[in-house]
């Protein structure tokens, strides 16, 4: 009995996918729920699994092919088992196969882009599993044995049947060309949509970190000993803005053709930066969480953005974003809406500044926020006191526990 292997019913904001790699070759047995092939959205990196038990009888799809729900995938030959000459000798290409299924998703992105195969990394990770770092090593290794060969055109390598395509070069002056990502033209896509239909302002503040950093000082090394999690600036700002959501629920709503949509609910997506690109993992009702399970979500969150593996749920949605180009070393920017959200909140590095105390001129940890919003629907005063009240909390952390 044939049993078809079919893309998986995708989002209503997803029209297709790509075939990113097959883990299996025909003739290979399978087993039910095993993982046969990834695809890749503009949003996340699915696995397909098997439907039932036997050998993989055909591949419809390979690997680069755009495809849509439903489609088919391959085929496997239900209930059927290898015969003894199929199974007597492995062969390079079974061998190959198997360092595959050993592959981090997140390595395995990264050697597709850089057209490198499986057997010429060497694992470093549990059960010799590739890491990111391993294939990131291969890549600097080949970087540098090859820089003085690169120097001269006639070296450079003839990369037509790839996505990697160096260009007409003079000398020294070296061009490449790239496909962009899925996930970048996504993210282009919405960038410019957000620009070209909402009516984005900024506003700015900053706020005195010294009384979070006291606090954290404080309680730093109990809090990780009782919930195993570190305490970070994360989990305040998400606190502070969900409060500040509730006293001004406008900035909380979205448009809908000519409908405004207040949520009654508080789903606050941070944005985090992973192999892919930049995504936005939601926190679903984060006013319904305490610090440690806010902290504990975002590190969950961050570590599934690193393999690529975050569900389509955990990026979709959301009625608030969180952005801290802080870790990076940004100053200070003005954070781009989540289409269709009407409010962003921007979190910047930490700098000692001199400022004015009573009179006094004194030194303090301060960082500049920014506050973006659709001025479609929010007012200008609205928007500058809902940063206002994130600053006074930040700044006053005890109000957040005494909900005052």
């Amino acid at each position: 009995m044939t049993t078809e292997i079919k893309v998986p019913v995708l989002p209503e904001s997803i029209a297709d996918a790509e075939v990113l790699s097959w883990h299996k070759k025909p003739g290979d047995s399978v087993r039910r729920d095993e993982n046969l092939v990834d695809i890749e959205t503009d949003k996340v990196v699915l696995e397909v699994p098997a439907p039932c038990d036997g050998v993989l009888k055909e591949i419809f799809e390979q690997a680069g092919t755009t495809v849509v729900a439903e489609q088919r995938l391959g085929s496997i030959d239900e209930g059927a088992t290898l015969t003894e000459e199929n199974v007597s000798a492995p062969t390079n290409d079974v061998i190959a196969m198997s360092q595959e299924r050993a592959i981090n998703p997140a390595a395995k992105k990264l050697m597709r882009e850089h057209h490198i195969e499986s057997h010429e990394v060497t694992g470093s990770g549990k059960a010799g599993r590739v890491l990111k770092e391993d294939v990131l090593t291969l890549i600097k290794s080949r970087q540098s044995t090859t820089a003085a060969a690169e120097k001269t055109p006639e070296k450079l390598a003839d990369t037509t049947a790839s996505r990697v395509q160096p260009a007409a070069t003079s000398g020294d002056r070296i061009e490449k060309r790239v496909a962009m990502t899925r996930l970048r033209s996504r993210i282009a896509e919405r960038l410019v949509e957000a620009q070209q239909t909402a009516a984005i302002l900024t506003t700015f503040n900053e706020v005195n970190m010294q009384p979070v950093m006291d606090l954290r000082a404080r309680y730093k090394e109990e809090f990780e000993k009782e919930y195993d999690v570190r305490l970070g600036f994360m989990s305040f700002f998400v606190k502070a803005t969900v409060e500040a959501l509730k006293r001004f629920p406008g900035i909380n709503a979205s448009i809908d053709g000519k409908d405004i949509i207040y949520h009654g609910y508080f789903d606050i997506g941070v944005a985090v930066s992973s192999p892919r690109g930049l995504v936005v993992p939601v926190l679903r009702d984060a006013d319904q969480l305490d610090l440690a399970q806010i902290e504990k979500s975002i590190r969950e969150l961050g570590q599934k953005a690193q393999d690529n593996a975050l569900s389509m749920e955990e990026i979709s949605g959301g009625t608030f974003t969180i952005s801290n180009g802080g870790v990076f070393g940004s100053l200070l920017s003005t954070p781009i809406l989540n289409p269709p959200q009407s409010g962003i909140l921007g979190m910047h590095t930490i700098q000692e500044r001199p400022v004015a105390e009573r009179g006094e001129v004194v030194i303090r940890p301060m960082m500049y926020l920014a506050h973006s919003y659709d001025h479609r629907i929010i007012d200008g005063k609205e928007a500058v006191q809902f940063l206002v009240t994130i600053k006074e909390l930040l700044e006053d952390p005890a109000r957040m526990l005494i909900g005052v």
